[in-house]
Order: structure tokens, then C-alpha cells, then sequence
């Protein structure tokens, strides 16, 4: 079958191109990103001989383009992976955030009711929650959580998520969603917590952490996460949400910590820096809807995982070199470098 995967030359969507390939060869893929600053097309460059395999410079907002591709590769399954994700860049402008996931997200769907598309599949995030209490740790989201989103990225997804599955009803779209908690692992770009700590630690930079790094995320390895995804895109019910959590809580200053004693950085490129608005204090998934409907599980515990993302890193410094361009020196300068303790 034919599957089309937005977003697919950015973290989490090229490590899922990268699964399916591997796991279901006969499937012809096609990866629509638009390339902006955090779509790599170098990431890319493994698959793009495959003869199963079509790249589309292309943005999924325009409903022209959309329309155009649909047109002629008459897709099966629609993975949505294509959005804005970063918190800070959201609270800095949410314009292009609501341009990309909220109105992207319309047109795919319109593009997949028109060419009769077998299964839409909406990749979401735990942060359409909003947060929990650290000090409660008998507390996690369920699918049935309550939609509190506390950042203008997580109310552009939550808002997504609302749209898609009125599509299901109104419409009958077959539609489904996921909602991961923090995804690491290779590929991911460096404004994101680990690869930046990872980034900084090896040029010895100070490493900016909000607040007294005390927030708590539920890690999950990216190969986990595809798998999941996969899992839930062939034979997951439609209108329906599966939460995907790593079952890995770690604080933010825990994390830094790790990779610091794993690269032998001392603890004092540790720089705390004010907190930004809004910021979420705890987020933890309950994963057993998908574990007891489609027998799913994470496989990768914290401390092998971000043991194999650091090796990856520093086996691939030209990649981050190359990725790490003036564009985004010029946005860490702008969001913490006067922030940053000397």
C-alpha cells in the first residue's frame, strides 16, 4: 500500500520512514515536508534511492499542493507527523504554529475524505493535558484526561486533535491519534532538551535549564514510538486515542546530569536560567489502552537509550554540525545567551 508521511525529514517522522522500511518494505512511502528550519533532507539521504520511496518538498497548508499529490499517488494511510513543535518559538509567534497544525491538518483531512484514504492517523502529544502535580506520583494521563493545554504550541495541537475527531463524526474519516510523551533518540533537532545538552556539553557551553530543572518528563525512545504508531495506523479503532508514554519519568536537570557524567562534563556547565511562562511541571502517560487492545509496549529503558543517543551524536558530528546552522545559532542566541550565567 501506499503511505504518505508528513513531515517525514523531521525527527520523529524520518525515524518512522525509517521503520517502515524495515519492517514493511513492500509499502511505497511519501514524504511531504516543506523543509523549514527543523527538516533535514540530509536525514533523509539512506532512503532516497529506495524505489518505494518519493520525497515532496511541499507545505500542508496548501491545498493546492495537497490536493496535486493526493491526486496522483491515491494514498492508503495519511501519517500526519508535520507541525510546529516548540514550545518557546510558539509563545515567541503562534502564527505559523496555527497555519501548520491546525489548518495543515484541515486540509489533509479535506485531501483524504476527497480520495477516499483508508486511515488518517494524527500524531499528537501528551501536552494537550497540561500537567500534573510532581508531588503526585500516583497521578497519569488517561485517554479521558481532560484537554487543559498550557502552551499556545499545545492549544494549536489540542485544537488538531478536536478538529480530527469531528471529522470522524461528522464525516466518518477514519481517523486515529496518538499522544506520546518526550520523544529522544537519533535525528532529533538540537533546540530540544537532550540534543542541546548533548550539543553544548561537547563544545564545553553552558547548558540552559529553566526554573531549578526540577520538571519531570515521561521519556520515550523514538524507535518505541514508531513502533506504536504502526501499530495503531493499521489496526488501532477508528475515532479513537491511544495514549504512548516510555513509562521513563526523569527530571530535566536529571537528564543533563546523565549525559554530562556520560561525556566526563563537569556539572558546572549547568547554567539556571528564568523560567518561561506557562511551564508544565510533570507529564506521565498511562499506556495500557494500547497496551491491552494491541498488545503494544516500550521496549527501551532510559539509561540504554539515552546511552545509544549519545553514541549516536557523537558518531554523527557532522550531522549536527550541519544542523546546527547560522539560523538556529542566531534563535539560541535571541532565546537564552543573555540569559546564560558566565
Amino acid at each position: 500500500m501506499t503511505v504518505i508521511v508528513t513531515g517525514g525529514a523531521g525527527f520523529i517522522g524520518s525515524n518512522f520512514i525509517f521503520f517502515q522500511f524495515e519492517n514493511h518494505p513492500e509499502d511505497r512511502i511519501v514524504c511531504v515536508d516543506k523543509l523549514s528550519y527543523a527538516g533535514n533532507i540530509a536525514t533523509l539521504k539512506s532512503v532516497m534511492n529506495n524505489s518505494n520511496f518519493r520525497f515532496i518538498k511541499a507545505d500542508i497548508s496548501d491545498k493546492e499542493a495537497v490536493e496535486s499529490i493526493f491526486g496522483e499517488e491515491h494514498p492508503d494511510i495519511v501519517v500526519n507527523f508535520a507541525a510546529e513543535t516548540h514550545v518557546d518559538r510558539s509563545i515567541d509567534d503562534l502564527s505559523v504554529f496555527l497555519k501548520t497544525n491546525v489548518i495543515g491538518t484541515q486540509v489533509l483531512m479535506d485531501a483524504c475524505r476527497k480520495y477516499n484514504v483508508k486511515r488518517f492517523h494524527q500524531v499528537s502529544t501528551d501536552e494537550v493535558y497540561g500537567d500534573l502535580p510532581i508531588d503526585r506520583t500516583d497521578l497519569f494521563f488517561t485517554e479521558c484526561t481532560g484537554l487543559n493545554a498550557s502552551s499556545p504550541y499545545s492549544a494549536s495541537k489540542a485544537s488538531a486533535d478536536l478538529i480530527a475527531l469531528s471529522y470522524f463524526k461528522t464525516f466518518g474519516l477514519p481517523v486515529t491519534i496518538t499522544r506520546c510523551s518526550n520523544n529522544y533518540g537519533f535525528y532529533q533537532f538540537p533546540e530540544k532538551l537532550i540534543p542541546l545538552a548533548i550539543n553544548r556539553a561537547l563544545e564545553n557551553k553552558k547548558i540552559p535549564v529553566y526554573g531549578n530543572g526540577e520538571n519531570v518528563r515521561d521519556w520515550l525512545f523514538v524507535e518505541d514510538h514508531c513502533s506504536a504508531i504502526d501499530l495503531v495506523m493499521r489496526k488501532g479503532k477508528t475515532g479513537e486515542v491511544y495514549n504512548i508514554g516510555g513509562h521513563n519519568e526523569q527530571s530535566n536537570i536529571e537528564v543533563i546530569k546523565v549525559i554530562l557524567n556520560q561525556l566526563g562534563r563537569p556539572e558546572t556547565l549547568v547554567s539556571y536560567i528564568a523560567d518561561r511562562p506557562g511551564h508544565d511541571r510533570r507529564y506521565a502517560i498511562d499506556s495500557s489502552k494500547i497496551q491491552n487492545e494491541l498488545g503494544w509496549k516500550p521496549k527501551t529503558e532510559f539509561q540504554n537509550g539515552i546511552r545509544k543517543t549519545i553514541e549516536w551524536y557523537l558518531n554523527n558530528r557532522d550531522w549536527l554540525k550541519n544542523t546546527v546552522s547560522g539560523g538556529y545559532n542566531a534563535y539560541f542566541d535571541k532565546m537564552y545567551s543573555e540569559k546564560l550565567s558566565e
